[in-house]
């Protein structure tokens, strides 16, 4: 299945009345609370910086990311940018020492 998030190519002139049929079709499909949630984040600095990014991600790397963040509890995750320029995350050295125990 293919869908079409955002089109890109707009030379071909959309109508305003596509544009509202596409928004009120799309917002047929969430619930109110989902709407107001996605409002929330999408108002924290860096947000569609940081949506871009995991887009630009290899289907592998995102499902490896997804993985890591689905089986952590996301208080314990810590981030680092490495001297490669690389972003690291590991868990907090206090779970760590916990799931060991």
């Amino acid at each position: 299945m293919t869908a079409i998030i955002y089109q890109f190519d707009r030379s071909r002139g959309v109508a305003q009345e596509d544009e509202t049929e596409r928004l009120f079709a799309a917002l047929g499909r969430y619930t109110t609370a989902e709407l107001l949630e996605l409002l929330y984040v999408g108002e924290e600095p860096g947000f569609f910086e940081l949506i871009r990014g995991l887009f630009g991600l290899s289907d592998e790397a995102r499902q490896l990311l997804q993985s890591f963040l689905a089986a952590t509890p996301l208080q314990s995750v810590t981030a680092e940018i490495d001297r490669d320029g690389r972003c690291v995350l590991a868990l907090h050295a206090a779970l760590r020492n916990w799931k060991t125990q």
